[in-house]
């Protein structure tokens, strides 16, 4: 299909819309947090597990959702993703209590598993070669628009109608984005998948993550308990049973451990994981001391995060072509630095604060450090695995994200010293949240030392091949000889895949991103 076609334009406008719902709902819901509370009668545990419970099923079983579009139809699982999503998201704005609203918050992330892999999927697998690169660029284009204004509109809602209807938004777009789809989007599948899917694996991993995150929540009520150990030892035993399975299934597994074969691959993961548990921990307290202490109104305060979004949509297109000139290396390494000082400046938001003295410098260098290291993080990520394993590699990268966030949501007010109750008292909160920025900071200072000590320079010019050792020539990981890629440019040899998503917005987890497919190996 071609871009210029209106049946291309119909695919971009479907998938937009269909991944929209997700990237909105993963910021207008911070801004309603102490709304929701106030009007449930809720403690901070129920404010936790209204971001939890949503990005514990979706980290657990985004890549299960993108191996069943390839299987069944990339469309029929988009759609059933979007209505999915839409239903559960009723749900969650008609819910008359805290334990409502968290079950549902857990549908909406089966959906969004279901739908936010099959949107990308659907532009690879329609568009023409030639434009297929453009179709993705619009697609993450519009999707960063959309995640920009997210906290605004999220704002506008909770002070406007009320918070239920952040929930209630989504009901229109699905009304809107899957009678589309199955009008004008063609079906499309791969014809290689096969095997068994492997949703033990699935299961393990999400039940693992939710023992373990079940444990952190109740700590600062139940301390040293039975409520707290016995969880917390099942989520762990559930992660080694979650190893050996993936190990057992081999080529089946969800999650193949040999992907991590590949130094570079593991170091930059690792690096996600500080990332991303620092942005998720201070998203997620940001907007509470904006409107508890500060004072803000719930759309001030989401107006207020917007400059961190709008510099990434502007300069993450540079940012990636920096880091394609200079190396990895450098921007993975000043990026978290200065997402650090960004997080340590935000402790000024206090009492009284002005917004362009106070608040305005801190989310502009946190800003400028997401902008720096965001889009070579994704291109690192492609490139430090064979070319045909691009797509998995990034899907895992973003799982990884989306488990880090959840484990710092569950983790940073207990490690803050923050009450139950914390959110209803301005003197209370200011205490906990000054402790819980320098712990971000520490975090991301770790990333910054892992991403020096461990990320090659070279690794998007010479991407999964190995440099050879000194002593002489060596098997790389694909079973190649290891060595200069100009040696593997004489052989015929596939260069490192690079992304094909330009524009990063996404607070909550780097983009899918299947790399550029033009330079896949025939066949692959």
């Amino acid at each position: 299909m071609r871009l210029s076609s209106a049946a291309g334009r119909w695919v971009v406008f479907t998938t937009v819309l269909g991944s929209a719902m997700a990237l909105l709902d993963s910021t207008v819901v911070n801004v309603a947090l102490p709304h929701i509370g106030l009007d449930l009668n809720a403690d901070l545990a129920v404010l936790q597990w209204t971001i939890n419970a949503y990005m514990l099923t979706l980290a657990g079983l985004i890549l299960l959702g993108g191996a069943l579009g390839d299987r069944f139809g990339r469309r029929k699982v988009f759609v059933i993703g979007v209505v999915w999503f839409s239903v559960a998201s009723l749900l969650c704005g008609l819910a008359p209590n805290a334990g409502v609203l968290i079950a549902s918050r857990a549908l909406q992330g089966i959906g969004g598993a279901l739908l936010t892999p099959g949107s990308l999927a659907l532009i690879q697998a329609t568009f023409h070669p030639d434009d297929r690169a453009r179709a993705v660029g619009l697609w993450s284009g519009f999707g960063g628009v959309g995640a920009a204004i997210g906290p605004f509109v999220g704002g506008w809602l909770v002070d406007g109608p009320g918070w239920r209807w952040v929930f209630f938004l989504n009901v229109p777009l699905a009304l809107v984005c899957a009678p589309v789809a199955l009008r004008h989007v063609p079906e499309s599948r791969n014809p290689r998948a096969h095997g068994r899917f492997d949703v033990l694996g699935a299961a393990l991993g999400a039940l693992a993550l939710g023992g373990v995150t079940y444990a952190l929540i109740a700590a600062p009520v139940a301390g040293v308990s039975a409520a707290v150990i016995v969880p917390a030892l099942l989520g762990v035993l559930l992660g080694v049973a979650f190893v050996y399975v993936e190990r057992r299934r081999a080529s089946d597994a969800m999650l193949p451990l040999d992907i991590f074969a590949s130094h570079q691959f593991t170091a930059v993961n690792a690096v996600t994981l500080c990332v991303y548990a620092a942005f998720s921990g201070f998203f997620f307290l940001s907007v509470l001391q904006l409107q508890v202490v500060v004072g803000y109104s719930a759309l001030a305060a989401g107006t207020a995060l917007l400059p961190t979004t709008v510099l990434m949509l502007l300069l993450s297109a540079r940012a990636g072509e920096l880091g394609r000139r200079i190396g990895p290396r450098i921007p993975l390494t000043v990026g978290p630095l200065l997402c650090a000082v960004g997080m340590l400046l935000m402790t000024r938001a206090g009492p009284g604060a002005v917004y362009w003295r106070d608040v305005l410098p801190a989310l502009l260098v946190l800003g400028l450090g997401m902008v720096t290291l965001v889009a070579p993080l994704t291109a690192t990520v492609l490139a430090s695995v064979e070319v045909e394993r691009a797509g998995l590699a990034s899907g895992i990268n973003n799982a990884a994200a989306r488990a880090a966030g959840l484990i710092s949501v569950a983790a940073l007010p207990l490690l803050a010293g923050m009450g139950p109750e914390a959110y209803r008292s301005a003197h209370q909160f200011q205490a906990t949240f000054d402790r819980a920025m320098p712990i971000c900071a520490g975090v991301l200072v770790l990333g910054a030392v892992v991403a020096w000590c461990t990320v090659r320079p070279d690794v998007l010019e010479q991407g999964a091949v190995e440099p050879a050792p000194a002593a002489g020539p060596a098997a790389g990981p694909a079973g190649a000889p290891a060595g200069a890629p100009a040696a593997a440019a004489e052989e015929g040899a596939p260069g490192p895949c690079r992304p094909e998503c330009v524009y990063h917005c996404g607070v909550g987890a780097p983009p899918l991103d299947p790399g550029d497919a033009s330079r896949r190996v025939p066949g692959c």
